[in-house]
């Protein structure tokens, strides 16, 4: 529906889901998505510093986005392998609402970076390449999409991989700060996602990829982007990082700051959860497949087994008699 500013704060909260949304006279559709508790979570079990700490959070932002396309089920996942002081960065979704993430980073790279400055997020993340893999069950073959990490953060990686993958028009912006409370500090995530999709294929083909973008083709200088999409991407990009991560504004409030000249519809709200998929049940799966040498390597000086889950850190201990087969 359209809304006017008088309109109360949703009742589903400020935080943890993901908005979809169209401007039907602009031809875009998108979502918004607010990350507050389910962020705070993720980033505070693993006590990450800073800096990887605002790109896990971006890379959990863009994640929702994108994994919220998803409709009952299925796992999307976003991956990345670097030289940069974060070598690793996982992060899955799993619908309808789950999210998990972790990153693995070098301690003694990370500060000898940021003693000499190269402290801001694509020099952290270094080079290398993102992978969106989308899994839709046991019936249905994975898709994945690569994409290369040439010293751009996420918002640029993903405008390319769109560009050159999709070939969808796509805009992009995600946020991170932390937020300071009564109760301590904590952090906040936020990210818009902005896509043209008119009827005509020719009408979305013009808006993002002029003449020349194709192997051999010879570049004009006579591309004219599509006005709608030239108009949302303005509107668009008048978004401010602080009003991605406002506990105080509603993602309906934001919306209609930038597209109320247009006007703009919301869809049903879609909440998310930091929930991680691992279980006594699936470590112990997983330690059977191991040989009962590499299950003996791994018994600790208490004579159990243990496993400590990278995503949600719980730790499971398994007495090694339990893998015996009579």
């Amino acid at each position: 529906m359209t809304f006017a500013p008088s309109r109360a704060v949703s009742d589903l909260g400020l935080d943890d889901h993901v908005l979809p949304f169209a401007v039907d006279p602009l031809d875009v559709r998108g979502r918004i998505v607010r990350l507050g508790p389910s962020i705070g979570r993720i980033l505070e079990r693993h006590a990450y510093p800073a800096p990887i700490a605002r790109l896990v959070g971006e890379a959990t932002a863009l994640t929702a986005l994108l994994g919220s396309s998803l409709k009952l089920d299925g796992r999307f996942q976003l991956q990345t392998r670097t030289d940069g002081p974060l070598d690793m960065l996982v992060v899955d979704f799993d619908a309808p609402d789950r999210l998990r993430a972790f990153a693995r980073f070098d301690e003694k790279r990370l500060q000898e970076a940021l003693d000499l400055g190269l402290g801001a997020p694509e020099q952290i993340l270094g080079r290398g390449h993102l992978a969106l893999t989308i899994d839709r069950g046991p019936d249905t073959a994975q898709y994945q999409g690569v994409t290369p990490l040439e010293g751009q953060g996420f918002e640029q990686a993903a405008h390319h991989y769109f560009q050159q993958s999709e070939q969808i028009p796509t805009f992009v912006r995600l946020a991170v700060a932390e937020e300071v409370t009564p109760e301590g500090r904590t952090w906040r995530a936020g990210g818009l996602l902005v896509q043209f999709m008119p009827q005509s294929a020719e009408r979305q083909r013009k808006a993002d990829l002029p003449p020349g973008d194709g192997p051999g083709e010879v570049v004009t200088t006579d591309f004219i982007e599509d006005d709608a999409w030239a108009e949302a991407k303005a509107l668009a990009g008048t978004i401010e990082d602080h009003e991605l991560i406002d506990p105080a504004l509603s993602s309906e409030r934001l919306l209609y700051r930038l597209f109320h000249e247009r006007g703009v519809r919301v869809f049903d709200a879609q909440p998310l959860r930091d929930a991680c998929r691992c279980s006594h049940e699936r470590v112990a799966a997983m330690l059977r497949g191991f040989s009962a040498q590499d299950r003996a390597d791994m018994v600790g000086e208490d004579g159990k087994i243990g496993v400590t889950c990278e995503f949600c850190s719980v730790k499971r201990e398994f007495d090694p008699c339990e893998f015996e087969t009579a």
